[in-house]
């Protein structure tokens, strides 16, 4: 392919965080601070049915190609911070 020719975008990058006032409505606009306050609202609550009920409804995933660094960093935070034992970094293949 000729360098003049570039591949088409066939998606459209996000330049701003989108958010829903209730499940199923449009997206909007939203500012970084209202986004990572819901985000961090999110948390609260899924941190809250853990308590209650004592199981994690939440599993990261991390990277096999990360530094073992990164890899246990993510873990860490999954095990410390989310109280979850979800984790999956497909070091197994």
């Amino acid at each position: 392919m000729e360098a003049s020719n570039p591949l088409p975008k066939s998606y459209v990058r996000l330049t701003q965080p989108l958010v829903r006032e209730t499940k199923g409505a449009e997206l909007r606009p939203a500012t970084w601070d209202e986004a990572l306050d819901r985000t961090a609202a999110a948390f609260r609550i899924i941190a809250a049915q853990r308590a209650s009920n004592g199981s994690a409804p939440i599993g990261v995933f991390s990277c096999s190609k990360a530094t073992n660094e990164v890899n246990f960093a993510a873990q860490k935070f999954s095990r410390a911070v989310l109280g979850s034992n979800n984790i999956d970094s497909c070091n197994r293949t």
